[in-house]
């Protein structure tokens, strides 16, 4: 890895001669160009890819579509991109491709780019939208995520007549009878996701009729379905359960293509999450990832095999020790790639159907995998922390290389910080990683002070991977060493380091972290008096907690923190997380909920704290930050709050982000550098 960031920062320094390097600005990091994921042309001599850029003045993003040589060279860029054109998916025989695009208003549209040509079109609106496309395995129709209303079965006059009764209602209240009736930062409408099947001349079928979204909301992808190569049937995935905000329990499905055999039938039945099914190459199996027990988000995700013929499920690799991140079918059916977290790496493996598996890559992190039709060169998306998202390719037997260079001439323009990791001794003597980073042009023989990020999710980790939320490099900018520590919790580490922090928030995972805190500044180039904390969601929570156990801090940041967890679980739209991380409900199992809510500790409030919350922020709803404020203010703790009415857990709006950063750089430049 050390050889991997001197060549990177090597190839920065000579391709900046004759330019100036400058220490990397929220301006920089707004200019740098985030490019998608990769889609491979069958004939395996292009890429597509979708690219955004941030237009800072008018707080907008931007995307657009843009094609390049497979071996690496110079981008085309194919699509308007004068708002957001995004997903490009190959036709199978390479000759158009398909993406979604809000180009003429509204919601995003599917779109066709013919290759030859060089022009475009829309094929007509879906009423709902659309997103997330695949093609059928004759190329022709598309599979698209679209919002519908249910009991309209598509119907042009039916959805009309809804929307004319939602435009009319005299009232903007809503008339609640069961729970999740809002997620993540949007509320329940009277549409679900489906997913239907769209011929390009315009007619759709709902593949996945029903009162219930399909893909579901616990698992997120997006694209949780596919078709049989034969064409023959359909998978996706479900939650059916009577009352989804107690559930993670999405199972797999299947129906015919063929219209008029519309029956669905249930292929999994763990209690846990099935989701992501891909059909192999040969049609004889469904590969998807599972979790095993209820209610549990951030159970051991594996890797799991239906055999159509037997109707059979059996587990692949049970050995394989972390989760499985995404995967992609060898197009020979033989092996399945997959990503996967591999300490602070997103490491690469090929595991074979006998369930043996081989690491192929983990110089840093890899995400939206894919592989060349003849199954020769794999293609993801790499980054680092001293790098964004470029598309890259990985030959068997061969060294990873860079296929897209969007950013290499503003990269090379910057200063970046030397990164690194530590490994230390955390709770129970167990070894605990941590990622640094130090500020531009370090100098051993200087005192720094210290910046300690912590993560969120609680089961999540800091990964070598480039950031726009939490970007180290902007905090080091501004002349801090940074400490990234993945206590217990953290994912990449093998399932009992995840589960450790469960029923357990404030306890093993508090002295990991400060076990990490006492490691870095013993080092001569760390002031040890001069020391800040930061985090966000469960990362939030934790500087809540460090607020009321510690005076080490001189400065503390908290963002969408769960700070009194009684009344989290009473505003939090997925019950099922307090549940499982808390042992249950507060009425029934009050304990472990006083025992270690951050609120029950405020007479030991002392450290100047910066709270920062989204009003649409539906998984830790505002009402924490809110209480969190009070309590500093009438404490007397030296506080401030930046409210966004706008955001939701993250802060993404640009103009937003831009407030976000200088706020919380100027909290920590007041009272930690001084």
């Amino acid at each position: 890895m050390r050889k991997l960031i001197a060549a990177v920062l090597t190839f920065a320094a000579s391709a900046a001669i004759g330019q100036t390097q400058h220490t990397m600005t929220f301006n920089d990091l707004m200019a740098i160009r985030r490019v998608g994921a990769p889609q491979v042309s069958p004939d395996g001599k292009w890429i597509a890819y979708d690219a955004s850029t941030i237009d800072l003045p008018g707080n907008y993003r931007r995307s657009a579509i843009y094609l390049v040589p497979s071996t690496g060279g110079e981008s085309k860029k194919i699509s308007d991109g004068s708002r957001q054109d995004e997903g490009p998916v190959w036709s199978p025989d390479g000759r158009t491709i398909a993406w979604v695009s809000n180009q003429a208003g509204g919601a995003k549209q599917i779109w066709i780019y013919y290759v030859a040509s060089g022009t475009t079109k829309t094929l007509p609106d879906l009423a709902g939208g659309a997103s997330s496309l695949r093609w059928t395995p004759d190329g022709r129709a598309l599979l698209a995520v679209s919002d519908v209303y249910p009991d309209c079965r598509l119907e042009a006059d039916c959805v009309a007549g809804k929307k004319r009764e939602q435009e009319a209602k005299p009232t903007q209240a809503r008339v609640l009878d069961g729970l999740l009736y809002r997620h993540w930062k949007a509320w329940q409408e009277p549409t679900r996701s489906h997913v239907l099947l769209y011929t390009l001349d315009g007619t759709a079928r709902d593949m996945t009729p029903g009162n219930q979204d399909a893909p579901p909301f616990s698992v997120g992808g997006g694209d949780e379905f596919d078709v049989s190569p034969d064409i023959t049937e359909f998978v996706f995935a479900r939650n059916t359960d009577e009352h989804p905000e107690g559930s993670t329990n999405s199972d797999l499905f299947i129906t015919p293509v063929t219209t008029g055999k519309e029956t669905i039938t249930r292929i999994t039945t763990r209690t846990g999450a099935d989701t992501s099914p891909r059909y192999s190459p040969d049609g004889k199996f469904i590969a998807y990832r599972s979790q095993a027990r209820a209610g549990y988000e951030s159970d051991q995700w594996e890797l799991w095999i239906y055999n159509r013929a037997t109707k059979q499920s059996t587990r692949l690799a049970p050995t394989f020790p972390n989760w499985i991140n995404s995967f992609v079918w060898a197009p020979d059916g033989k092996s399945i790639y997959v990503t996967a977290p591999e300490k602070s790496k997103n490491a690469i493996y090929e595991i074979a159907m006998d369930g043996s598996f081989n690491k192929l890559w983990d110089e840093a992190s890899a995400d939206a995998l894919t592989v060349s039709k003849d199954g020769q060169t794999l293609y993801f998306e790499r980054s680092s922390l001293t790098q964004p998202a470029e598309i890259w390719s990985l030959t068997k037997g061969g060294v990873a290389k860079q296929v897209t260079h969007d950013n290499d001439k503003l990269m090379a323009s910057l200063k970046l910080g030397a990164t690194g990791d530590v490994w230390y001794a955390g709770a129970d003597n167990t070894q605990v990683q941590a990622l640094t980073v130090k500020p531009p042009d370090f100098d051993a023989s200087k005192k720094y002070p210290m910046l300690v990020l912590i993560h969120g999710g609680p089961q999540g980790a800091w990964s070598d991977a480039w950031s726009y939320r939490w970007n180290p490099q902007m905090f080091a900018a501004k002349g801090y060493v940074i400490l990234m520590p993945n206590p217990r919790g953290s994912s990449g580490y093998g399932q009992k380091f995840v589960e450790e922090i469960s029923r357990d928030w404030g306890g093993k995972v508090y002295a990991d972290i400060m076990n990490g805190v006492d490691n870095l500044t013993a080092m001569p180039w760390v002031d040890g008096s001069r020391l800040g904390a930061a985090g966000g969601s469960y990362g939030g929570y934790m500087v809540d907690w460090i607020l009321g156990h510690s005076d080490r801090f001189k400065a503390l940041v908290s963002h969408a923190g769960v700070y009194n967890l009684e009344s989290m679980y009473g505003v939090t739209e997925e019950v099922w997380f307090p549940e499982w991380e808390l042992g249950g409900n507060p009425w029934d199992n009050p304990e472990l909920y006083a025992k270690w809510s951050p609120n029950k500790f405020v007479k030991n409030f002392k450290t100047p704290t910066l709270v920062t919350h989204g009003e649409l922020d539906f998984r830790v709803p505002i009402n924490q930050g809110l209480e969190l404020f009070t309590a500093l203010q009438r404490r007397n703790v030296p506080s401030k709050m930046v409210y966004f009415p706008d955001e939701g857990h993250w802060i993404l709006k640009p103009q937003n982000s831009k407030l976000w950063y200088e706020q919380v750089t100027a909290w920590f430049d007041q009272y930690v550098k001084k």
